[in-house]
């Protein structure tokens, strides 16, 4: 069931967000060459306790950190680690925050260094299609129109869309229904409604779009070792248009 939310629960998970976007802008902004990934980590723990708020990634499945970090090939699901970042690396950083009951969940993909062209573009591509999906999630349209978007975009600009993993509801919890596919056919699926908030988060492949998942459990990469893209923003359909709230 497809729980909506009222413009006051709306406010509380935009406080999330705001905990959410404020981390992600600094973790970003610290990582450079020779950065251990596990030291990204720490440093969005410490800044979203001081905040207030919980890592909602801890523990959540088990997972064992408190952020995603990953790197180049790794779709999503990377586990800090003492891997240091190289110059050239794409680097993913995917992070929920909990707070006061409510939560918030964004990625960001930026390069280390100087990136090759196929890199800037995957990455240009990957985060218009986002823009794309969220200018379709709109009231009264289709889920499928958001993640038509996603898909047409992306595959005009001659990269793939992963279909194993998609975007999601959020709010009362980090993941709730919907899910929110980066592909599918524009005019089907759930209508979308004043009071749903929702993850769109296109994870796009500059190969093909076969995933699998190491054996430490959690790191999705791409089956052909091809670079991959992230980015996801929490939206919420109001009253007043669509939001970005991270």
């Amino acid at each position: 069931m497809i729980e909506l939310k009222s413009e006051r629960q709306i406010d509380e998970i935009r406080k999330a967000c705001a905990v959410v976007a404020k981390v992600l802008r600094e973790v970003s902004g610290v990582a450079k060459k020779g950065t251990k990934t596990v030291e990204l980590d720490a440093l969005a723990k410490r800044l979203i306790l001081e905040s207030g708020g919980r890592p909602a990634f801890f523990k959540y499945k088990g997972f064992p950190a408190n952020i995603c970090v990953s790197i180049n090939e790794e779709v999503v699901h990377g586990i800090p680690s003492e891997r240091r970042i190289e110059a050239g690396d794409l680097v993913s950083v995917d992070l929920g925050v909990e707070l006061n009951g409510f939560f918030g969940d964004a990625a960001v993909t930026f390069a280390v260094g100087k990136a090759g062209k196929k890199a800037k573009a995957l990455i240009d591509t990957t985060k218009e299609a986002l823009h794309k999906g969220i200018d379709a999630a709109r009231a009264g349209n289709r889920l499928g129109d958001v993640s038509n978007a996603i898909q047409v975009y992306a595959e005009r600009n001659g990269f793939s869309v992963v279909k194993d993993l998609v975007g999601h509801g959020v709010g009362f919890r980090i993941h709730e229904d919907p899910q929110v596919p980066n592909f599918g056919e524009a005019g089907k699926g759930v209508r979308l409604k004043e009071g749903m908030v929702l993850a769109i988060e296109p994870m796009i492949n500059a190969g093909a779009l076969e995933v699998e998942t190491l054996d430490d459990g959690w790191t999705v990469v791409t089956k052909d070792r091809a670079l991959s893209a992230h980015f996801e923003h929490t939206i919420a359909i109001t009253k007043n248009g669509t939001e970005i709230l991270t």
